[in-house]
């Protein structure tokens, strides 16, 4: 990355204030700034660090008013901390543009079939039937099964496994050693004590614009689908199982698990380690706090829920500091 702060002004609609043609080549923490960097100041706890950082370039608000001396070139924005997403944006897809190329090592078939600009890289296996859309870029030793279908402009990081027959967006992102469409964890108990498999012959649908963390896995359905809705962000090292509806733009962090037959509602959230107990409905908008057990429905939309089983979040903390103030007693 080499950028003036007169071409930071054009890619996020800014004014620059100072030296049109400074350079920036990084990016770096405000506190840490020093001749190269740049620097973005959007929180006022870190103000302070704006009169000693040493940045070529710093991003700020609009009505951002010095009290004293600024050393790099400010380039005014409306929202820095929006304008440092959109820059970054940039700046990884100017990384990924490169010409469409498919690997002499990596394994298709005739009835592939490839959109355009799609590229493949070495040791990945596309499968019989399976269509690829326009403009996605399939990573070195990615495995792609018979009968799939991915979207257009999707990335595939190295070590993603997809099974046969999975439906996947537009825009979709999957980083490394993501597993979508594995069999659902079902087994039915024998009278001699052991467990009978039970097969797992539906699909996964991904919705457009999803993004799935590192080693997360997405189970397939026995009979039906698994259904992942349109703008859902997955962290890594998440577990969903067979059978789960998730609605549009819900976001969790690393390590939810998600229970068989669950529906999530839309633009809820759900914090690191959450549980979620099988065959529950939760509302839209829901929040659960990190390491909450949902074992029941949540039918009002809007809540934010603590503890393990989540109970109204300011309950919570009352039950909390009587059960902490008890114990020192």
């Amino acid at each position: 990355m080499e950028l003036s702060a007169k071409q930071l002004s054009v890619i996020l609609n800014g004014t620059v204030e100072g030296n049109e043609n400074a350079k920036v080549t990084r990016f770096a923490k405000i506190e840490n700034g020093a001749e190269g960097d740049l620097c973005f100041y959007a929180n006022p706890k870190y103000e302070q660090y704006v009169y000693t950082c040493k940045a070529s370039v710093l991003l700020v608000n609009k009505d951002f008013e010095a009290k004293g001396e600024v050393s790099p070139t400010l380039v005014r924005v409306e929202n820095a901390y929006e304008a440092l997403a959109i820059l970054l944006k940039h700046v990884a897809k100017s990384r990924r543009a490169s010409k469409p190329h498919k690997s002499c090592r990596a394994k298709w078939f005739f009835s592939t079939k490839f959109g355009k600009g799609v590229s493949v890289g070495a040791f990945s296996y596309v499968g019989r039937r399976t269509v690829v859309g326009d403009g996605t870029l399939i990573h070195e030793q990615v495995y792609i099964g018979d009968d799939c279908k991915i979207g257009k402009k999707c990335i595939l990081y190295p070590g993603v496994r997809i099974y046969p027959g999975m439906v996947i967006g537009d825009g979709v992102i999957i980083h490394s050693n993501a597993v979508i469409g594995s069999d659902g964890f079902g087994n039915v108990p024998k009278p001699d004590g052991t467990w009978e498999k039970i097969e797992h012959l539906g699909k996964v649908i991904i919705g457009d614009n999803v993004e799935i963390g590192a080693c997360t896995t997405i189970d397939r359905s026995e009979m039906e689908a698994t259904v992942i809705g349109n703008g859902v962000k997955i962290d890594n090292l998440c577990q969903i199982a067979h059978n789960v509806q998730i609605g549009d733009n819900t976001v969790m962090a690393a390590q939810v698990g998600i229970a068989g037959s669950a529906q999530i509602g839309k633009n809820c959230i759900l914090a690191g380690q959450v549980g979620i107990a099988g065959h529950i409905k939760m509302a839209d908008n829901t929040t659960i706090g990190a390491q909450g057990g949902v074992i029941g429905n949540i039918r009002k939309e809007g809540q934010v829920l603590l503890g393990s089983p989540v109970i109204d979040a300011k309950l919570y903390m009352k039950a909390f500091a009587l059960f902490k103030r008890a114990a020192e007693e």
